[in-house]
């Protein structure tokens, strides 16, 4: 029986290792079809205890003038490392005496329920525009401090030093990569070969180590083309959809960083995408509905092969497509030649009627749309 929903007939990849049978549910009880590749280890802040120490007795070594909390998690491991070394009393009288700045309500929480107030942190909780709260500031001489957040801000650093300060980072914990990749490698596949309508990311990190995957097997860019044109790259707030702004990906983020209110943009988001895709096909309504095909309301089922083909005539519905190019279009793993492709065709037109799909001698084939 098909599942029923508003996102029936889509599938969404989903990049999280932590909590994943909570957004599995949200989604599947919405008729979507789930494919998970986590792009992180289960856990991945991991601390390197001598290191963070170090890092400690750095920070104590000398007062402090501003500091830049930038994660929640960070600052509560930070502290709980420092109590297990007797250190965070002076831990906390060293931010104590500081200008407190912070990046979200989370960094907030974790240190107001130390006793420490933060001087601003921005409506945003993008980590940009705290820099740009410094930006015009003459920091010479200040020593600021920096808690990073699972990735290095030696660049955030090297920006703040060009202003003058005297800037020391504390990397609380590292973020790791997932302890199995394959499942990732299988949805990077996916993305390129657009066998899913959307992903879904809840980490900056995240959205880093897919990329660098996908750089590992050679198809970052057909990853990048995909999320720019036809997958939705969906993030659960704006500083996980800031890390996909050098890779130039548009994405959508709801405006409460919030998992069930990712899942809620993508109800309304991937139908509107579909809407207007209902074409008079030799004489039948065709409607595509995420990668459920439907013929005068019935829903038709397609192999990978003659759906790829029907995608690719649907680029420019009536106009001819070669047959070299309906073979690029095919999966990988089809076998690469134009019997394949005349293949493809014959089990399309079984599926939509024998008129569907016209036959364009020693050009290719068409959509016979309006006819």
């Amino acid at each position: 029986m098909t599942p029923e929903g508003p996102l029936a007939g889509y599938r969404i990849g989903v990049t999280a290792a932590r909590k994943i049978d909570e957004q599995r549910q949200l989604l599947e009880r919405r008729g979507a079809r789930v494919s998970w590749g986590p792009a992180l280890s289960l856990e991945p802040n991991h601390v390197d205890d001598a290191s963070l120490r170090a890092a400690t007795e750095e920070v104590l070594a000398r007062p402090v003038d501003i500091f830049l909390a930038t994660t929640g998690v960070g600052m509560k491991a930070w502290f709980a490392a420092a109590e297990s070394w007797d250190l965070v009393d002076k831990l906390l009288d060293a931010l104590r005496g500081a200008e407190i700045l912070a990046r979200g309500p989370k960094s907030v929480g974790a240190l107001r329920r130390r006793g420490l107030r933060e001087l601003w942190a921005p409506e945003s909780e993008e980590f940009d525009d705290v820099l740009d709260h410094l930006r015009g500031r003459d920091l010479t001489g200040q020593r600021i401090v920096v808690q990073e957040h699972g990735q290095s801000l030696s660049m955030v650093a090297h920006a703040l030093r060009r202003q003058g300060a005297d800037v020391t980072t504390v990397a609380v914990y590292r973020v790791a990569s997932a302890d199995d990749p394959g499942p990732m490698f299988a949805l990077i596949d996916q993305i390129a070969d657009r066998e899913v309508h959307a992903v879904t990311f809840t980490s900056a990190p995240a959205v880093a180590a897919l990329m660098e995957a996908a750089g590992s097997t050679g198809r970052r860019d057909e990853v990048l083309g995909a999320f720019q044109a036809d997958v939705v790259a969906s993030c659960v707030g704006p500083v996980t959809a800031a890390a996909f702004e050098m890779w130039g990906v548009p994405t959508i983020f709801p405006e409460r960083s919030r998992l069930a209110a990712m899942v809620k943009q993508l109800e309304c988001e991937l139908p509107s995408r579909a809407a207007g895709l209902t074409l008079d096909v030799a004489g039948h309504a065709l409607l595509l509905h995420g990668d459920q095909v439907r013929l005068d309301g019935v829903v038709v089922r397609l192999s990978p092969a003659p759906y790829a083909v029907l995608q690719a005539l649907l680029v420019n519905p009536g106009h001819v497509v070669s047959r070299r190019e309906l073979l690029a279009a095919l999966p990988s793993g089809t076998a690469g030649s134009e019997h394949a492709v005349e293949m493809a065709v014959a089990r399309l037109r079984a599926g939509l009627g024998t008129r569907a799909v016209q036959t364009v001698v020693k050009r290719g084939y068409r959509l016979a749309v309006g006819v």
